[in-house]
Order: structure tokens, then sequence, then C-alpha cells
């Protein structure tokens, strides 16, 4: 074979490889975009928190982002270029960032559309009051593997604080406020540091995770706890994920002060700072807010709200068995807990939401809804709201007229306010985001 019939063959396998390469990527652009198209048609293109914003003039398209992603479909590759194609099912994970090649995606809260009220951080997750530091859901970062790195991130910055600090009796290192996964994870780098601290909780170990319904997927990912070592968990239920923090906790000697509502945050003339709990008053040179964002629930605003059948959250689905029970809301919370329910034999359960689409909740929950819709133990309503509430019977505004439904229970998962007033009351400043970094 001569040089020149070399270069032929060698042309022609190498064009063979390219066009099977671009058959390849017409193909996935085709599913990509059709995903895309059809997240448009129902409203699931608001991102619930942290998200992808790719920059089309640095992306080539190599798809590494949409191989690095955990979720399925939630990146694709639309006109060559790495896109949200399913912008509701995405959860924050960041791993698109970390392997882009190209440093083509920043990582973003909030959207024109829908704007994000956090508290303003420093990259060292300290507030604009010197000395009180954020970490976790409060901060927007709700994914659970999150929490934990910010809650780890925040007590390096209090370490390095109060590293030269003189030791003064009755006061503390820091007071962690909140036993979620970033104030867990606080907790047990501040014990592994030797640090003066003591971990406030106003409810149960857990935080957010603890109100769950029970059996529902967690998802998290694989992360070091300080002086426990590597958890390796990827899909584990609300059940397990607790029991694994129980067993932190026993196995490491943390103490948790549960039952402590922390009602103030004060500085004082010294720059230490006051904190009163339901029991305690505290003294200490920093403060680490690893609360949930959830502060006081969301009501409606109807009569009848007041009843004692109305709650704010589902804790156990069995003791609903056998009621008329009505969730409200189109979350993931007020999703999982209408399919837990309808799960109950004998329950009869309806699903009302305001919108037309359940635009943020995750694709499970939104599957598994459609399952107990399709078996015909759940009514989902949506494009409705509810205008009263009574003894016996609720009474909705739908699309299609007013309607009632016999009623024995009301579980309204609508979200809660941002604690907004007590965040201001210690002087820190909140800010919007709206696709900002």
């Amino acid at each position: 074979m001569t040089g020149i019939e070399g270069l032929i063959v060698y042309a022609i396998v190498l064009a063979g490889i390219w066009t099977v390469y671009g058959r390849i990527r017409r193909r996935t652009s085709h599913v990509a975009t059709r995903v895309l198209e059809e997240s448009k048609e129902a409203g699931l293109m608001q991102p619930a928190s942290l998200h992808p914003l790719v920059d089309p003039a640095k992306c080539l398209g190599c798809g590494a982002c949409v191989d690095a992603c955990p979720e399925k479909q939630v990146l694709g590759l639309v006109a060559g270029k790495a896109d949200l194609i399913t912008p509701a099912n995405c959860i924050g994970h960041g791993a698109c960032k970390e392997l882009c090649p190209f440093d083509a995606i920043t990582l973003v809260l909030g959207t024109e559309e829908r704007g994000v009220d956090i508290p303003r951080v420093s990259e060292e997750f300290e507030t604009n009051v010197e000395g009180v530091f954020v970490a976790g859901e409060l901060g927007g970062m709700g994914l659970i593997r999150n929490g934990i790195e910010q809650g780890k991130q925040a007590l390096e910055s209090i370490a390095a604080r109060v590293a030269n600090a003189p030791s003064e009796a009755d006061l503390l290192d820091v007071v962690i406020i909140g036993a979620g996964p970033a104030g867990l994870a606080a907790s047990l780098a501040a014990t592994e540091k030797g640090l003066s601290f003591e971990t406030l909780e106003q409810e149960s170990l857990g935080g957010t995770v603890a109100h769950y319904p029970r059996g529902k997927i967690v998802m998290t990912a694989p992360v070091d706890l300080p002086l426990y070592g590597s958890v390796k968990l990827h899909e584990t239920t609300k059940e397990a994920l607790l029991s694994l923090w129980t067993d932190v906790v026993e196995s490491t000697g943390l103490e948790i002060r549960h039952g402590e509502r922390v009602s103030a945050v004060k500085r004082q003339d010294d720059g230490s700072f006051e904190v009163q709990s339901s029991h305690f008053r505290l003294r200490s040179r920093t403060v680490l807010l690893a609360i949930g964002r959830r502060g006081t629930p969301r009501k409606l605003g109807v009569s009848g709200e007041d009843l004692d059948k109305v709650v704010y959250r589902l804790i156990d689905p069995e003791q609903y068995a056998n009621q008329h029970v009505l969730v409200v809301g189109g979350g993931d919370s007020a999703l999982e807990a209408a399919w837990s329910l309808a799960d109950v034999e004998g329950t009869v359960v309806t699903l009302s939401y305001r919108n037309e689409a359940f635009g943020r909740a995750k694709p499970k929950n939104r599957e598994s809804v459609d399952r107990a819709a399709a078996r015909g133990d759940l009514e989902v309503l949506l494009e409705s709201k509810v205008i009263g509430i009574g003894r016996d019977a609720v009474e909705l505004d739908t699309k299609d007229g007013s309607l009632t439904r016999e009623n024995d229970a009301v579980i309204i998962c609508a979200g809660g306010v941002l604690p907004t007033d007590f965040l201001r009351s210690i002087g820190i400043d909140i800010v919007t985001k709206r696709g900002t970094a």
C-alpha cells in the first residue's frame, strides 16, 4: 500500500467515524430538544434551588456536564450546546460545573420569574453581621450533601476566627442553631477541633428531614463526616437516614439540646453574642445559623383554617386511615403527603394545587402521584384553591366551578415563610437572587 492509498484508507475510516458520531449527536440533540419542549408544555421550567447557567459562548458541547449529572435528563445538548432540559428536576448537585472543562457553567439561585430570598453571605459563609454565619438550607442549598459540606466549611471559618482568642468563663466559641445535616456536620467538626460550643434544635434530630413522610426516598451522595468517617449513601429512605444520624450522635458522643427554640440573638458591647433559647441564655463569640427555610408555615388565609383538623405537615399517614383528607400544595412535601396517604387503605385523598402543573416537585413524586391517581386512590385538582374549611367539608374553587368535598382533615403544604423577621432582628441583610451566582 502506497502512502497515498494509506491516507485514503485513513480518511475513509475517519469519515465513517465522524458520520457515526454526527448521527449520535443529532439523535441525542433530538431527544434533548423533545424533552425540553415537553418541559415547557408542562410548565416545568423553574428550578427549585441551585442550578447551572450555561454560557453558550464558552460551551463547546462536549457533554461532560450531561454525563456528570446524577439525575437523568436534567441537562442535555440542544443545538450543540448544553442546556437545562427539565429545570424543575434540577436539585443542585453541582457536579456539572465541577466537570465542565471549559468553565462554561455558573451555579446560580433563582430566575427572573421566581426570585429566591436568602441571607447575604461571604465566601466564608459569614453574613454582614460579623461573627454570624449561615450554612445549609437557609442559604438556598437544600441538598443534603451540600448542607453537610457547608456546615463543615462554615465551621472551618469559625475555627480560624476564634483560634487565638483567650479563654473566658461562660463564653463559648460558637452556638450552632439547628441540628439538620448542616448543623450536625458543623457540630461534629466543632468537636473534632476542640471548640467550646452548644447545638440547639427546636424540634428533633435531622431538621427538615425528620418531617418528611414515612418511607420518603432521600437523595444524597457519599460524604465524610468529622469523627465518624465516610458515609456512602446514594438513595435511601428517611428512616434509614435518621437512623444513621442517631448512630452518628451515639457513636461520637455528640450532645444536642433538643426542644430549644431560639428567640433572640443579640450582639453585646464586647462584640460577643447573647443567644436566648427556651431554657438557656448563652454567650458566644460566634453563631452559626443552620436552620431551615420553612420558618412559619405559610397559611391560606381562608375561613376555618383555625380548626383543629388543619395541620401544616404530615407526620404519620396511618393516623388518617379511613378519613377524608385534603392536601394543599404543589411541592415535594405536598405530593409526598398525598401519595403516602393514598397508600393507606380506606383513606380518601384529594390533592389541590393552584397552578396547572407540579413544576416544583421531583419526577419521582410526580410519578407516584400519577400512579395513585390512575389507581383511583387520589383525586388531583389542578388550578384549584381552597375557599373555605368547614367541620365536615371543604369548599374549593376550580377551573370547572366550585365544588364541595367531605372532609375530616386538611394538610396544608404551601411552604414556609422565610424567618425574615428573626434574621433582620439580628441585623442580617436579605437579598433576592434572580439567576445570580
